[in-house]
């Protein structure tokens, strides 16, 4: 009797791997092997920006400063009150890695002054765009916004045909002496416009962060005394930097003086940038 013939189960399991691994690539000699040396299989990442902290916003305004800028915090008589004023009042935050604030607020026998400082760091989640460029498109966004006038001889016009229509409605609700509305309106913009020295126009900064600039706004004359808020932007690589001050004297029809509160708020932002710096 002729006995069948018999194959080992490990040279079959031997055969099936040698068929599928020459099995695995075509006729044509392609291959479906991924090579990870060559360019644009992935898109290198762009650098992170220079910060991964920030700095506590309550603290990061000294006390010789802040006298400064809030002068009526000298003249609180009560200690403990006083030392509260200091400290300020953080703003709600969830991540004090990504944004923190501060405000102080001080009335005195002469005015009101409310000082907040904001800082914000940007972080990209697109891998092709740098935490610093999306900084910079994001400032770039809060300077649009802020229409700062074009630094011309010009600027001075161009406010006053830009103010007559928001500004009319205001200046006739101030009730002042005058004949028809429309020669007082146009009057006034002239004025409070040719008011403000170029100097002190809201303009860019030159020598603080990458990039800066200042607003300077008055509010429409009225019941109450007017007040005059001064704010500084400025971005340093990933972060971006807001100063908000502004006073409201205690006796209407004064005006805060322009130059002084620019003064003290540039002051501070530089103060910032070096601490955002050390």
């Amino acid at each position: 009797m002729q006995r069948k013939a018999y194959v080992p189960g490990v040279a079959v399991l031997l055969a099936a791997l040698l068929a599928g691994c020459t099995g695995g690539s075509g006729d044509d000699g392609t291959t479906d092997d991924a090579k990870p040396g060559d360019p644009g299989t992935t898109a290198p990442a762009a650098p992170p920006g220079r910060y991964r902290t920030l700095p506590e916003a309550c603290a990061a305004v000294d006390h010789g400063t802040l006298d400064s800028l809030l002068p009526g915090i000298r003249q609180i008589a009560d200690e403990e009150q006083r030392t509260t004023a200091y400290e300020g009042t953080p703003t709600l935050t969830y991540d004090t890695d990504r944004r923190v604030g501060c405000r102080w607020k001080v009335e005195s026998e002469n005015a009101t002054d409310h000082l907040y400082v904001d800082f914000e760091r940007v972080v990209s989640y697109e891998n092709a765009v740098s935490d610093d460029s999306k900084a910079s498109a994001l400032y770039t966004g809060k300077e649009t916004a802020a229409d700062l006038p074009e630094p011309t001889s010009s600027a001075s016009a161009d406010a006053g045909s830009s103010a007559s229509p928001s500004d009319s409605p205001s200046d006739s609700e101030s009730s002042t002496p005058s004949g028809s509305a429309s020669p007082s309106d146009s009057a006034s913009a002239s004025s409070s416009a040719s008011a403000t020295p170029t100097s002190l126009q809201p303009r860019t900064l030159d020598g603080l962060g990458d990039e800066a600039y200042l607003n300077d706004t008055l509010s429409s004359a009225g019941s109450t005394a007017r007040q005059r808020t001064v704010t500084v932007v400025f971005r340093t690589s990933n972060v971006i930097v807001t100063i908000e001050y502004d006073e409201q004297p205690a006796v209407t029809g004064e005006v805060p003086d322009s130059k002084e509160m620019q003064d003290r708020a540039r002051n501070l932002a530089a103060k910032l940038a070096d601490t955002l710096n050390g």
